[in-house]
């Protein structure tokens, strides 16, 4: 152990020597990093009982040159304040929670995902924000019923405007199929059924969202039965009976152009 306190050495496995920062604060024990440098260790040390125990810094404090990660900042500070430690960078609030990316750059969440939020972390590759479960990379957009193909202001959209805010609250989806856009007609909501081939083919325009969806898969298995060898992805009809998707996928007319481009 090092001579200076809330310091530890420990070994690579090469036998180079680092240091390990921590302390107990109410009765956790909270691991502050490592280090390549016993003073850096013992400066995370002092910083992160400074936090702890000064109700005035907040996380616009937080300094690049901070000897300290701004996840762990974030982590001290919502421990000092609402008494519960988690390893992510979450700052609690009454009716949601904050979980931060950077002092500038953080998303909204409701308390109901407080746990999930939690335990999974969020990261960040090709402007796509995800967590890893059960081994898988899964756009946090999906857990709120946007596709990946989703179109903001088009598929769903933010109703206060703020793309970060995820409550349930301020998401309204408005086409949650593939191939499928509502629309007002004669002061009524339809929805209009659209694919790609060499160019995008109106499939029909219908009454409800689910014979749209229906729709598009119809006008799939024409297209593959004709011969087109492209890999769409049809609509998966949660809750509806094979017997009920049968009887509806057999009344569901589709547009001619697609018999057409099949004979083309």
């Amino acid at each position: 152990m090092s001579r200076l306190p809330g310091v530890y050495t420990a070994k690579k496995k090469d036998g180079t020597v680092y240091y390990r920062a921590s302390l107990t604060y109410r009765t956790k024990h909270i691991s502050l990093g490592s280090y390549e440098k016993e003073t850096q260790a013992h400066d995370a040390y002092l910083l992160a009982g400074h936090i702890l125990n000064d109700p005035l810094i907040d996380i616009s404090r937080f300094s690049s040159d901070s000897v300290l990660l701004f996840e762990k900042w974030v982590c001290l500070i919502n421990f000092r304040d609402n008494g519960i430690y988690f390893a992510n960078p979450i700052y609690i609030r009454p009716a949601f929670f904050y979980y931060y990316l950077s002092p500038t750059h953080f998303f909204i969440f409701d308390r109901d995902d407080l746990f999930y939020y939690a335990n999974h972390k969020i990261s960040c590759r090709g402007g796509h924000y995800f967590v890893a479960d059960y081994g898988m990379q899964l756009n946090i957009m999906n857990r709120y019923g946007i596709k990946n193909y989703a179109v903001l202001n088009k598929d769903y959209r933010f109703i206060n405007g703020n793309t970060n805010d995820y409550r349930y609250e301020n998401i309204e989806i408005l086409n949650s199929y593939h191939g499928v856009s509502s629309f007002y007609r004669k002061g009524k909501l339809s929805y209009k059924a659209k694919i790609h081939v060499k160019g995008n083919y109106t499939i029909g325009v219908y009454d409800t969202e689910t014979e749209a969806a229906i729709a598009y898969n119809k006008a799939i298995d024409c297209l593959i039965k004709g011969g087109v060898n492209k890999a769409y992805t049809p609509n998966y009809m949660e809750g509806m009976s094979p017997a009920a998707y049968a009887d509806l996928y057999a009344s569901i007319k589709i547009s001619p152009k697609i018999e057409h481009y099949l004979s083309e």
